[in-house]
């Protein structure tokens, strides 16, 4: 079935993909993995503007981001490029973890999400919101709902009236097995 006609049966959610178009939900390139979860650790608790504006100066500093790359950057380094102490340290336990281990989309085809979840918020740093940034845009999966994100609840209580975690994922029952693309076109609503 596609996304689009399915999201279609919710009324809000039709008008929305009229409105948007197609916003696609797709893996990323191979190699990008290490990279997707940096960008979702630097997103972590700011506004888009300043994630974008520290990202630009981290991947600065770094050249290329590879767990490499960040291992042999001073931790003062990372920190300095806007990150802070903290979340430097978060980027070099992934890091370690990526050097380490496989967290690559190959390693996680036959998991599901709440395994990929699992290995992920093993490492010091990442919780539930960043796995789900993860499954969303570095796996690719189509059913996430990341209701830990502010700006889809706010996007769907916005949109439907909705206020509670439980009324917004029933209103996302709507959207099954297509959640990560109705999480998709919220969030374009939101930040539109």
């Amino acid at each position: 079935m596609d996304p689009y006609d399915s999201l279609r049966a919710d009324e809000t959610m039709a008008s929305l993909v009229d409105g948007f178009g197609r916003i696609e939900v797709e893996p990323a390139d191979d190699g990008e993995e290490f990279r997707g979860l940096v960008v979702s650790l630097t997103n972590q608790a700011v506004s888009t503007e300043s994630a974008r504006a520290v990202r630009s100066r981290l991947f600065e500093t770094l050249g290329d981001v590879t767990p490499e790359s960040v291992l042999e950057t001073a931790p003062e380094e990372l920190a300095s490029s806007g990150i802070g102490e903290t979340k430097a340290g978060y980027v070099r336990e992934t890091a370690r973890a990526f050097r380490d281990g496989d967290y690559g989309r190959g390693a996680f085809d036959d998991a599901t999400d709440d395994e990929v979840r699992d290995a992920l918020t093993e490492i010091r740093g990442i919780g539930d919101w960043t796995a789900n940034m993860y499954l969303i845009f570095v796996l690719g999966r189509d059913d996430v709902l990341p209701l830990g994100d502010l700006a889809v609840r706010r996007g769907i209580e916005g949109l439907y009236g909705v206020e509670t975690r439980d009324g917004m994922r029933e209103v996302a029952e709507n959207w099954k097995p297509y959640r990560s693309y109705g999480t998709r076109y919220v969030w374009a609503w939101y930040e539109a």
